[in-house]
């Protein structure tokens, strides 16, 4: 298939998800309280596979066979993908889920995987937040190549999946099937969370604030499984009935069902939470959402919302609030705290986790920027590691003699207030204003030095230098 028809092909296919779902009353009608269905690879029932309505979850048994009391308000059956298998997409969009119609069974179908997936990578996006074809063409220009780069990079049998961590588009859901080309063109299944804006703001309450991105990408609750790591993505979005008015908020269904989906997890699995508002400081019921984890020894929650990047450990539980492919809304090359646009690399090897910051048109090795400052009669070294945690060493060398670690500052990144500073900047979006932050590291030094280097540290032991003549 040429490139062209395979493109028309994709938008048929995202465009005609806007069709309203076949979840009315008619199609109730005809269909049973019990539904039932069978999970099979080839001709074999596979046990123990987790089904459900976003209410209750229950387990196929040893043929494979499960049975379900369907929840009235439920408009999909889904299936948590057990490890070893491949996703089942369309055109790289996860499809792992039915639509609720008439019909009284549903089966699903597994491709077993051709390799071990106790290895695998995964990517997290967040806020592409297109609001036009112009934002569209920056997204396709920059951030598409650079996942297929990327995806290239790990080698033929890699196995690598993304995530969509919500604000997919802004207020615009035309151009859902625009994001949907930018997934077939990376190449990789991509599951999706919902943003605030991925909502329909004039449909009512928070009951049916999802009605499209529902339409388009299935449930916005669910949970998939590759090697030893169990994936949950959730809502965390409450709509409050007034447009564009919203909290961070998690349902109690989305609670219950998240309780239920958990029995069946091992504590000792690595458990990987992707959602849209960050979870430590913006989601208003976190205490029993970070309740409904106790007991798992390695959980990551993946998050995005805030344009800017931020590494949060509560109650053991490690947040990574990252930086967004789309920056400052696609006005500039870096997010407000001077994080360049980006996303965020996972590599799982068992149930533990490695990750770095992947800046879009650079390598790996980019994981900070550097800055000198006159002064009246002194130098200012700032150093910006935008992926920092507790775990970094920052250290500093002037003319090649080692200082130790730089200081830890709250501050502001000066090409940022270059950037976005002031009611015109930047041109067409002026909302956008430089972040305070704290991953911000500084020193100050004698005029007579002539180069300065600034060594970063990850938690890994990994390091990335920046030489800067002073």
């Amino acid at each position: 298939m040429n490139r062209r028809s395979f493109l028309q092909s994709v938008g048929f296919i995202t465009g005609s998800a806007f069709i309203s779902l076949q979840t009315n009353a008619f199609d109730q009608l005809g269909r049973s309280k019990i539904l039932k269905g069978r999970v099979t690879s080839g001709n074999k029932g596979i046990a123990k596979v987790a089904i459900s309505d976003g209410y209750t979850v229950v387990l196929t048994d040893a043929k494979g066979n499960y049975s379900i009391d369907i929840n009235d308000k439920a408009s999909n059956i889904f299936m948590s993908t057990p490890a070893g298998y491949e996703f089942k997409t369309d055109y790289h969009i996860a499809r792992q889920y039915e639509t609720l119609g008439s019909r009284n069974e549903y089966d699903f179908k597994l491709q077993p995987l051709k390799r071990d997936d106790s290895k695998h990578n995964f990517i997290i996006w967040a806020d592409p937040q297109v609001k036009n074809k112009k934002d569209v063409k920056q997204m396709m220009d920059t951030a598409v190549p650079d996942v297929q780069q990327l995806v290239k990079s790990m080698g033929p049998d890699a196995l690598i999946h993304g995530i969509g961590v919500g604000d997919l588009v802004w207020d615009n859901h035309a151009l859902f099937p625009d994001y949907n080309k930018a997934v077939a063109e990376m190449g990789i299944p991509f599951f999706q969370a919902l943003g605030n804006h991925d909502m329909d703001y004039r449909m009512g309450g928070d009951e049916t604030s999802d009605k499209t991105f529902k339409e388009v990408f299935g449930p916005t609750y669910y949970s998939f499984n590759r090697g030893k790591a169990h994936y949950i993505v959730l809502d965390d979005v409450r709509y409050l009935g007034v447009e564009r008015s919203y909290d961070g908020y998690i349902s109690e269904n989305q609670l219950n069902w998240m309780a239920q989906d958990l029995k069946h997890v091992g504590k000792d699995q690595l458990i990987i939470v992707c959602l849209h508002i960050p979870v430590h400081n913006a989601v208003k019921n976190n205490a029993d959402f970070y309740a409904l984890l106790d007991g798992y020894k390695n959980v990551h929650i993946m998050s995005g919302h805030t344009h800017y990047n931020l590494n949060n450990i509560t109650n053991g539980i490690y947040e990574h609030n990252h930086g967004t492919v789309c920056g400052a809304w696609w006005t500039g090359p870096i997010c407000n705290d001077g994080t360049p646009r980006g996303y965020g690399v996972y590599e799982v090897k068992g149930n533990e986790l490695k990750w770095y910051y992947k800046s879009t048109g650079f390598d790996k090795s980019r994981q900070l920027s550097v800055f000198t400052e006159e002064l009246t009669n002194q130098k200012r070294l700032i150093a910006n590691v935008w992926n920092w945690d507790p775990e970094w060493k920052v250290e500093y060398f002037l003319d090649g003699k080692p200082m130790g670690a730089l200081e830890q500052q709250k501050g502001y990144d000066p090409l940022s207030v270059q950037l976005y500073k002031g009611d015109t900047l930047p041109a067409g979006r002026t909302f956008a204003e430089p972040k305070l932050m704290d991953h911000l590291f500084m020193a100050h030094y004698s005029p007579t030095v002539k180069e300065v280097k600034v060594v970063a540290t990850d938690r890994f032991g990994e390091q990335y230098m920046v030489i800067a003549k002073s």
